[in-house]
């Protein structure tokens, strides 16, 4: 075995299933840092289990909290991370210091490079084909060993019903380890529960990763992600489309977290 893989080797033989975390709003989201979230993942991924991971942020807890049918998507993951950073405060003031946000493009790049190391294979699900092609090649040129297994921009509305099954034989035919999947929230976490037990590989919901990775969308500078600050610059690229979910979701989840350490403190 090669000394740059064996390090992570080790890691999937002690990986332990148990899970431990706390809950926010009412979702409960997975305390873990990035070595026990990668290995995790690899001894899943090697076995090509069946599995889903969500990446939460404060729009997927507000949207759970009110929606029965969202909340029991996000309770039937295998795991949730904070993707979001008010998400990875909230478990470092539930008794979990050392919490780190866990955002899903950093852990689709950094599960690349462990697959490369591993020789496992990654299929990508979502976004368009221009943004596919564009992502295929900057995947190729940081990870020239990393076998991608295959890509399919699926169409919008009743044609992505239609070619379902289609997609899910290509899928499990390419012997893809895990799948990234790239249709945004809250479609790309129905998408993955409705399919845990049909596709077989681990399927990680990475919502805009496809599209930073590929050059297509700028991501937010580094001092502002360290901050907690990339929900920002998101809305003052794209304001229309995101105007009320970040403020609105922001604001109710400000207070309904504040109303919970309240009650809690009684």
């Amino acid at each position: 075995m090669k000394p740059s893989n064996y390090s992570i080797y080790l890691q999937t033989l002690k990986q332990r299933t148990r899970r431990s975390g706390a809950t926010v709003l009412s979702t409960f989201i997975d305390a873990i840092d990035w070595d026990q979230a990668l290995a995790r993942l690899a001894t899943w991924a090697r076995q090509r289990e069946s599995r889903y991971v969500c990446l939460c942020n404060v729009h997927s807890v507000v949207t759970a909290d009110s929606d029965a049918s969202f909340h029991d998507v996000l309770a039937g993951a295998d795991m949730a991370l904070p993707d979001g950073a008010p998400v990875a405060w909230v478990l470092s003031n539930s008794g979990f210091e050392e919490q780190q946000r866990i955002n899903g493009p950093d852990l689709m790049w950094r599960y690349m490079k462990v697959a490369e190391e591993l020789g496992q294979s990654v299929f990508f699900y979502g976004s368009t084909q221009h943004t596919l092609d564009k992502l295929e090649t900057a995947v190729r040129k940081s990870f020239p060993t990393l076998r991608i297994a295959g890509m399919i921009s699926p169409p919008f509305g009743e044609a992505m019903e239609q070619h379902d099954q289609a997609h899910v034989d290509a899928i499990n035919h390419s012997g893809a380890n895990v799948v990234f999947v790239g249709l945004g929230c809250p479609k790309q976490e129905a998408w993955m529960a409705d399919h845990k037990g049909r596709v077989s590989a681990v399927m990680i919901g990475v919502g805009a990763a496809f599209d930073y990775h590929a050059g297509t969308l700028r991501r937010a500078p580094v001092w502002m992600q360290n901050h907690g600050l990339e929900w920002l610059y998101r809305l003052a690229s794209e304001p229309r489309r995101l105007f009320k979910r970040y403020l609105m979701t922001n604001s109710v989840f400000v207070y309904k977290q504040a109303m919970n350490w309240v009650a809690g403190a009684k």
